[in-house]
């Protein structure tokens, strides 16, 4: 049956929808996405570099479970209302990332792989591996703090696939540091956003794309 009111559904379809439908109420997640990045991949690298003894690796669950993963979930589905497809994409990924981490560690009886537990964990470093790759070419067209932050993440990766994947204890330490540097450009990154945000101006510069 045709519309009695065709006028008020053209008006309807051609309206913007208001603010807070598109997010714009929204405060930007980055600098929490990116925070709780950082402090997961900064305690884990730690120990993957070989600076404190693998004994104390466990002490990441907590944050690999709450900050890296729950939060970071959070922020990528905020990033989804703001319309970020790259952050909603990175955010939520990672968040997952840390959260499967969680359930490797806790769940999965990798002792009972025998030999090939090195390679389950290679083939799961390198699927990571491989989509930070991608994601390392669509952030260049972003700023030059997250780009850096990207970049370092896949050569993290990479270096901690060939560690697992071969098992050279090298690759894995060098991995270790990569992660760290990661984690202090993440760190900076998130400041960077909430301190320019709340001061609004650049305070720190992050090489924004022109």
């Amino acid at each position: 049956m045709a519309s009695t009111h065709p006028q008020q559904e053209t008006e309807a379809a051609t309206t913007p929808a208001p603010q807070w439908a598109r997010g714009a109420l929204l405060a930007d997640p980055g600098p929490v996405g990116l925070a709780a990045f950082a402090a997961t991949t900064f305690f884990l690298s730690v120990v993957n570099a070989g600076l404190l003894p693998a004994t104390i690796e466990p002490g990441v669950l907590g944050l690999a479970l709450f900050y890296g993963g729950v939060v970071q979930v959070l922020a990528g589905m905020w990033e989804f209302a703001k319309g970020n497809t790259f952050g909603a994409l990175a955010f939520s990924s990672y968040g997952g990332f840390w959260l499967s981490f969680w359930y490797l560690l806790t769940h999965v009886n990798t002792a009972a792989m025998g030999p090939n537990a090195g390679k389950a964990v290679g083939l799961y470093l390198l699927c990571w591996t491989i989509f930070t790759g991608y994601l390392a070419i669509a952030s260049l067209r972003t700023t030059g703090a997250i780009a850096a932050t990207v970049i370092l993440l896949f050569l993290t990766f990479l270096a901690l696939t060939i560690g697992e994947l071969g098992g050279s204890a090298m690759f894995g330490k060098i991995g270790g540091w990569l992660g760290i540097v990661t984690a202090i450009v993440a760190w900076y990154t998130s400041f960077a956003g909430v301190t320019n945000a709340t001061f609004g101006k650049t305070v720190l510069p992050v090489l924004a794309r022109r």
